[in-house]
């Protein structure tokens, strides 16, 4: 059965059946071979129906551990991890996000329990995730409305700070619940000038992986050129509202276009 392609009559009624097919937990690739269909086509299947790009509809199974085992910091300039990491709530269902142990050690690296974070690329919420285990304030933010009703499931947990064994009980007694919008990177208004002690943030790939169904200002639409262009503005207005002498760690990965590699970590660099 797992290699017949079934036929249907109506594209509607294929839609149907492989949004059921994803509700189930079927995995992209036994709905391709079954229904001969793309990666492609059920990604931009499962955005315009959901609103998001995520692989799974399946509610996340429960919380098992609130940290990752034998968790060390590093220590050097190249960070490299065996494990993706499922700690707390999360997953890579969300397309194209980080690991977790990234932020991780970010926060860890550069900021202090009580101090204040800002995401302006949400997400499903990995690092405002950790920003709540860590101690810190956060601030998050994405353009996908969707996304931010994803990331508030996601940090929607109860925990004890008994339990989060990296905060200092008697320095900082509280555990810090984030503040979720919907916003703009481009446009940092609402926050004052140097107010932000730390940025943590992981923007999308331009023009690889599409996040909303062709929302306005979804950045992953746009072309290279014109991706770095509207970082641009971005990275003013995060220079504005950083703190003088702190940090902005940015993630992104590198390009491909007609077979030649375009560095865009590097392009953005030069950008901030």
């Amino acid at each position: 059965m797992a290699n017949q392609k079934i036929s249907f009559k109506t594209e509607k009624e294929l839609q149907e059946v492989i949004l059921q097919e994803k509700a189930r937990g079927t995995l992209d690739l036994e709905i391709g071979k079954m229904y001969g269909v793309t990666f492609r086509y059920i990604e931009r299947l499962i955005t315009k129906s959901q609103g998001i790009n995520i692989s799974s509809l399946k509610v996340s199974k429960k919380i098992k551990n609130l940290y990752p085992k034998d968790f060390k910091e590093e220590q050097t300039t190249a960070w490299s991890f065996k494990q993706r990491g499922n700690w707390a709530t999360h997953s890579g269902e969300y397309r194209g996000n980080w690991s977790p142990y990234i932020p991780r050690n970010v926060i860890l690296k550069y900021s202090k329990p009580g101090e204040l974070v800002l995401d302006y690329f949400c997400g499903a919420g990995t690092t405002v995730v950790e920003c709540k285990l860590l101690g810190r304030r956060c601030i998050a933010f994405d353009i996908n409305d969707k996304a931010i009703e994803l990331a508030k499931k996601n940090v929607d947990f109860n925990a004890s700070l008994q339990q989060l064994t990296l905060i200092d009980e008697k320095k900082h007694p509280q555990i810090y619940e984030p503040e979720l919008l919907v916003g703009d990177a481009r446009d940092l208004s609402f926050l004052q000038d140097n107010s932000v002690d730390l940025i943590c943030a992981h923007p999308p790939y331009a023009n690889i992986i599409h996040y909303t169904d062709s929302k306005e200002g979804d950045l992953s639409f746009f072309d290279i050129d014109d991706f770095l262009k509207e970082m641009t503005k971005v990275a003013k207005e995060s220079f504005r509202v950083l703190k003088p002498g702190r940090q902005c760690a940015i993630l992104i990965g590198d390009t491909r276009r007609k077979k030649h590699v375009i560095p865009l970590g590097f392009k953005l660099i030069n950008v901030y």
